[in-house]
């Protein structure tokens, strides 16, 4: 599938690999986010995913390398009124703080407005600030509740408008 290349804030090449939901490293980086909610939260993720929902053209996961180590991953499928959710953004600890979801966010953003979604919506939760702050930063404001967690107390759904992105494999 497609590559591309970003920046980090160290100098160090990061590289974005399109794969399947289902692929062997997609599925380690998966499971280690599951792991992350487990920690914070006390349990897995109880949304429902299906792999099928993040092939391309109607979704995308992307798998982030540094230095031939997976150092992260992030994903996003088609959801109602033309959105697209992003779904299993993640970092691994040693490469965190260094511009991995900020590459990672972009090449998911541009992805989904090549394939037509005028906006994107994520949730995440308060154990997250990181995240919070994260998705703040990079423009996104809060919306409406959905899905199984809707009614969550701890639960932080935010949304961005896309404009003009560029592709993310140009």
């Amino acid at each position: 599938m497609s590559t591309s290349d970003g920046v980090l804030r160290d100098g160090r090449a990061v590289r974005l690999r399109a794969v399947p939901y289902d692929d062997p490293l997609a599925q380690e980086l998966v499971e280690r986010v599951q792991q992350e909610y487990v920690e914070r939260y006390g349990g897995r993720d109880a949304a429902v995913v299906d792999p099928a929902e993040f092939l391309p053209p109607a979704g995308l996961f992307l798998v982030a390398e540094v230095d031939g180590e997976p150092a992260g991953c992030g994903a996003w499928r088609a959801f109602p009124d033309g959105a697209a959710e992003i779904k299993r953004v993640y970092v691994e600890p040693a490469f965190r703080r260094l511009g991995v979801a900020q590459v990672v966010m972009a090449a998911l953003e541009a992805s989904a407005a090549a394939a037509g979604h005028r906006s994107v919506v994520l949730n995440t939760g308060q154990e997250q600030p990181e995240a919070v702050a994260l998705y703040a930063r990079l423009g996104y404001s809060p919306v409406p509740g959905y899905g199984v967690y809707a009614c969550a107390p701890d639960a932080v759904f935010l949304g961005k408008e896309l404009g003009e992105v560029r592709s993310w494999a140009s």
